[in-house]
């Protein structure tokens, strides 16, 4: 039986995404708060930036995919950036996220600009070549296959189509290295306790950027998936990466 991380424990591949699952069922209704809280807000403008490098077009028909985006966060960014024909489908494999995303598209009046499916980035379930362009951010290191997920982009993307992933990377300024380690362990957790009474949950998390494959190694996975003119963008130091690629 094979065996995958989950943080920085070896787990059966075939448990690892019930124990992802069971972390954002705890988290869910706080998710969007932690998130500005552990970046300082910095999220929002790296969630713009891969808005940004997206442009969805502005006079006719754009469909989007955003894998592993629940809360609907992406989607909303997009959906304001493009142009009456967008349309954007959320795919996330919990329950739990895809509701808070569904109160969140209701409140902002977009429930028949986005669509919210219940599904495994390891199995999209959509028809070949569905789509403009593929989206995950902070999604792709909690799924248990990247290979998998990374060919499921590509075979859901149409011809000339752009897959994006925005994640976390590797911290490449000396001296923030060190501090960013000392947040991520000690800080991050305790604000998880305080915030959602979870401190495991982002324990796991901040164990699951360290386990990530860095730049180089991701856009490698890329090209292996069949994507071409691939490039990535590191920012904040490093903290984050935009990682692009194209169906062509």
């Amino acid at each position: 039986m094979a065996d995958t991380h989950f943080g920085s424990r070896q787990v059966p591949l075939e448990d690892k995404q019930a124990l992802v699952d069971d972390v954002f069922h705890s988290v869910a209704p706080r998710y969007d708060l932690m998130n500005d809280l552990m970046s300082l807000g910095l999220h929002r403008a790296w969630k713009d930036a891969l808005v940004t490098a997206l442009d969805p077009a502005k006079t006719r028909p754009f469909a989007l995919l955003d894998i592993a985006g629940g809360t609907g966060d992406v989607a909303m960014r997009a959906i304001a950036a493009g142009g009456e024909f967008t349309r954007a489908t959320v795919c996330d494999i919990n329950p739990d996220m895809l509701a808070v995303g569904r109160e969140r598209a209701a409140a902002h009046h977009l429930g028949d600009a986005i669509t919210f499916t219940e599904g495994n980035a390891e199995a999209l379930p959509f028809a070949d070549r569905s789509f403009d362009a593929v989206t995950i951010a902070f999604g792709i290191r909690n799924v248990p296959r990247i290979d998998v997920a990374l060919a499921e982009a590509f075979r859901v993307l149409r011809i000339g189509g752009k897959f994006l992933c925005l994640e976390f990377s590797a911290v490449d300024v000396p001296g923030l290295d060190r501090l960013y380690d000392f947040y991520s362990f000690n800080v991050i957790p305790a604000l998880g306790r305080a915030v959602t009474g979870d401190a495991e949950s982002y324990r796991y998390l901040v164990e699951s950027i360290r386990r990530f494959p860095k730049p180089e190694a991701f856009a490698a996975m890329l090209r292996a998936a069949g994507f071409r003119r691939v490039s990535y963008q590191q920012m904040t130091g490093g903290i984050v990466a935009l990682h692009s690629g194209w169906r062509l």
